[in-house]
């Protein structure tokens, strides 16, 4: 009995539609970390993804939320990457360092750059770009703080400035040296360890 030709699935609306809208993100969060949200021109945004306006202006209204989107979709992919690393009951020192590694894994792609440049952009003006990044950040020191407190507790990090304190000099240190080093060294994880085990554990 002869066998039946198989062909390939047909892509449905649905997966075109989430091509379409990955592309336009990806797009937009390089020219983001380069230009700015000021500067962000939509027709070049979706010159690059290879579509046209149109398609942009189809699944987003303006580029405030083309902006918001792409920040939901790095911080979707960051916890997903980097936030899973660190378990509930995981030492909170270890977790510091497997979250700062992971940190560094994750902007080797240059992505750290989008969320550096909106901050400092949007620094102390209400828009909604802004607060989004602004909620993004305190969610992450929260979690950092809240690391470091426990750490203090179970004597693994000694007693030192509030832990608040503590929490934005670890991310201020790590989301600098991601700027600086991600991808352009192998060593890039070991020196991220290095430098929260020195931050952290220094007396």
């Amino acid at each position: 009995m002869p066998e039946r030709a198989t062909h390939p699935q047909r892509r449905t609306q649905a997966d075109r539609r989430a091509e379409t809208r990955a592309a336009l993100l990806d797009s937009a969060a390089r020219a983001i970390s380069v230009h700015g949200f000021g500067n962000l021109k939509l027709a070049e945004v979706a010159d690059e993804a290879g579509y046209t306006r149109g398609a942009l202006y189809h699944l987003f209204e303006d580029k405030e939320e083309l902006a918001l989107a792409v920040l939901a979709s790095i911080w979707e992919a960051w916890q997903h990457r980097v936030g899973s690393l660190v378990r509930a009951d995981a030492e909170p020192l270890q977790a510091l360092i497997n979250l700062a590694r992971g940190h560094i894994a994750f902007c080797r792609d240059g992505r750290v750059r989008v969320m550096m440049t909106l901050r400092v952009e949007f620094a102390e003006r209400d828009h909604g770009v802004g607060e989004a990044v602004s909620k993004i950040s305190s969610d992450l020191q929260e979690r950092v703080e809240q690391l470091i407190v426990r750490g203090r507790r179970s004597g693994s990090i000694p007693q030192g400035p509030p832990a608040g304190i503590m929490a934005a000099a670890y991310l201020s240190a790590v989301e600098g040296l991601a700027l600086g080093i991600a991808g352009r060294t192998p060593h890039d994880e070991d020196l991220a360890e290095r430098m929260v085990l020195g931050l952290l554990t220094s007396n």
